[in-house]
């Protein structure tokens, strides 16, 4: 196995408490505070939109606001840090914004020879017309089946965003999963699901994976193996 090249992530978590749902005003609060509004922190050059992995990614950590940067995301969050980001405005409340920790990392993304144990929670995997099918499947078999291969190609577009290839197949196992609500997000209902599943892909902590990834859905954790604790 040929091992990949590292990739940096940057993990900034703030001492302010936030809701799952005031995140999107929470990346237009930061978005807002830049004087150089650069591309991967909101992913539209006027009126194209960026289709590639989201580079900064904007969470709930904790219960606290946080950003995840990763590579070049790394790089350009020195914007924020140059802007004097100390107050922000959600929706009509205005807070005060400090830092509690930041978190640098170099991780290898690659396949392995055994399976890791992650949890995904607010997962969105479906686009309407693959939610409809589904929808239309018989067996609970069938089902995992299908959601797991939606699971693998989100890893893969999660390493192509990152310039990571593997040579070997990626293996995605799902061990649970509860349809746990919907959401509306800009007019359209999408349904978020809460999975745990096992992986041999070596996936760092609070990345996103599925849709809109960059407001805080489909974040993964590892789960902690009892070798481990």
């Amino acid at each position: 196995m040929i091992p990949s090249e590292p990739i940096n992530i940057l993990t900034i978590q703030f001492a302010n408490t936030i809701s799952h749902h005031e995140i999107p005003l929470f990346r237009g609060a930061v978005i807002h505070s830049l004087e150089n509004k650069l591309l991967l922190f909101h992913n539209h050059d006027g009126e194209n939109y960026r289709y590639a992995y989201p580079l900064i990614q904007y969470k709930r950590i904790k219960g606290k606001a946080a950003i995840v940067c990763i590579n070049q995301g790394t790089e350009d969050i020195g914007e924020l840090f140059s802007s004097h980001f100390s107050s922000i405005r959600l929706g009509e409340k205005g807070i005060d914004i400090s830092i509690e920790k930041i978190f640098p990392q170099r991780i290898r993304v690659q396949i392995w020879e055994h399976l890791f144990p992650y949890r995904i929670n607010n997962w969105i995997p479906f686009n309407s017309h693959n939610y409809n099918t589904f929808k239309q499947l018989d067996s609970l078999k069938e089902k995992t089946v299908f959601l797991e291969n939606i699971l693998v190609g989100n890893v893969l577009s999660f390493a192509k965003g990152i310039n990571v290839h593997f040579e070997k197949e990626v293996k995605c196992v799902i061990i649970d999963y509860t349809e746990i609500h919907s959401t509306n997000i800009k007019g359209v209902t999408k349904q978020c699901f809460q999975v745990v599943f096992n992986c041999n892909v070596s996936i760092p902590n609070y990345i996103g994976l599925g849709k809109h990834v960059s407001i805080n859905y489909g974040v993964v954790t590892r789960i902690k193996e009892k070798s481990e604790e």
